[in-house]
């Protein structure tokens, strides 16, 4: 139990982190937001937990597949908001776009012999 509280108070440290840099300075949080850390700290924590190279190596390998359908988001978001809409409609139809997307290479990756 001290393991996971130890993994969570970390991971959720860099999350304020990001948080509170933006407050000061946009582009800075947003280049710490950008850096892969949530995917760094999961195969660290996955080798920590399995030592299994393969269940790593398809972890990493099935991470980029899902960060290719998130990207429209980080455009669609800031077009809603500069076109007036609410930050709470600009998020939800963000993520709504990225789920659609996400269903869409899980459907897509098996029919071109991609495995996640």
């Amino acid at each position: 139990m001290t393991y996971l509280l130890l993994k969570a108070a970390i991971s959720g440290l860099l999350i304020a982190l990001a948080s509170e840099v933006a407050r000061r300075n946009a582009g800075i949080g947003a280049l710490i937001a950008s850096l892969p850390l949530i995917s760094v700290l999961g195969m660290i924590w996955l080798w920590r937990d399995t030592h299994d190279p393969i269940r790593l190596a398809n972890h990493a390998q099935a991470t980029l597949w899902y960060v290719a359908p998130s990207l429209p988001m980080f455009l669609i978001i800031p077009a809603l908001l500069r076109a007036g809409f609410g930050f709470w409609l600009s998020l939800g139809l963000g993520c709504a776009v990225t789920i659609l997307l996400y269903l869409v290479v899980i459907w897509a990756a098996p029919r071109f012999g991609i495995n996640i």
